[in-house]
């Protein structure tokens, strides 16, 4: 994942795309809004499609391993 970085100078440490302030964080929640992969590249031209495929395997990546517990509603 070298097109993944983490600065804690930029954007308070969030997990950035390398050499923007674009953060994995923005790409998936744009992917999760339906606004397609040719959609974002349109959109911020200096990303290419590796960077999108980067963002997706760090989250991929970063879910491994995790304890999820369900959340019970309070009534």
């Amino acid at each position: 994942m070298e097109r993944i970085v983490v600065n804690p100078k930029i954007l308070g440490g969030k997990p950035i795309i390398k050499g923007t302030r674009i953060s994995v964080e923005f790409i998936l929640e744009l992917l999760a809004s339906e606004v397609t992969e040719t959609e974002i590249l349109q959109d911020y031209p200096h990303l290419v499609k590796e960077d999108i495929q980067s963002c997706l395997k760090y989250a991929a990546h970063s879910c491994k391993n995790e304890i999820y517990l369900e959340i019970e509603s309070v009534a």
